[in-house]
């Protein structure tokens, strides 16, 4: 990183502090005040949160992951224009050119090893825990947007519009812009993301990729999985299997 780049990212987090946002440990930030409430251990380099999504069980038309996350995340407005609608998590057809192959798949972000949006936020509101996960802290978000230009998977959305209904653990804010969180507040309590347990074909396998014993890096070790863009080399933490 340039130096003018360390001078500004200095700049902004002493602005931060002095407004009252400071970072509680390593990888936890203002986002995990959420949960304060309920037990939490944080989040821990120890851990790589990741998901398996089998696309051979993901069938075409079903979308209870998209509604699952809706619901978990308070994501109900209606917005005139689609585009400009909230989607943490859409299902896309992929169709093999060669052969005529399809497959149906969730795609969300993708919770990156070395996240182009992390790379490019000059107030570094977008940022990654130590656990892998990739988030955006919505206190110092300017909403300029230069992290859905650099998403190669499209995977955040800017909120247009006053929000007039939350979830009480899901803060978010018109003027800012956010994506799939894995249900982070969830995680930190021990529990699935909302997609996975309402996947009703089981396509969706959540867990830590750093751990040899989890049904997740088992299932890794069974199946071959890919990344998508993986010339991107960005060692993203969803992977798919069957693509």
């Amino acid at each position: 990183m340039s130096q003018s780049n360390n001078n500004r990212r200095g700049f902004m987090a002493a602005a931060a502090a002095g407004a009252g946002f400071v970072v509680i440990a390593p990888g936890i930030r203002l986002i995990e005040l959420a949960g304060a409430n309920a037990p939490s251990k944080g989040a821990s380099d120890k851990v790589r949160w990741g998901m398996l999504v089998d696309t051979t069980k993901c069938a075409p038309g079903c979308d209870a992951c998209v509604g699952a996350c809706n619901k978990e995340n308070g994501i109900v407005e209606q917005v005139a224009d689609p585009r400009q609608g909230a989607q943490w998590i859409r299902k896309i057809d992929l169709v093999d050119a060669k052969t005529g192959k399809q497959h149906s798949l969730p795609m969300m972000c993708q919770h990156c090893a070395h996240p182009p949006c992390v790379d490019v936020c000059p107030t570094g509101a977008s940022f990654k825990r130590a656990d892998g996960i990739v988030l955006v802290d919505r206190h110092i978000c300017i909403g300029c947007r230069y992290c859905m230009m650099a998403c190669p998977y499209k995977a955040r959305s800017f909120v247009h519009q006053p929000l007039t209904t939350q979830a009480p653990e899901v803060p978010r804010g018109l003027g800012c812009v956010e994506a799939c969180t894995l249900c982070v507040h969830r995680v930190d309590k021990g529990q699935q993301p909302a997609c996975t347990e309402a996947c009703p074909q089981g396509a969706m396998l959540f867990g830590d990729l750093n751990d040899p014993a989890s049904d997740i890096s088992k299932r890794l070790k069974e199946v071959a999985s890919t990344q998508v863009r993986a010339d991107l080399k960005l060692d993203v933490g969803v992977r798919y299997h069957g693509i």
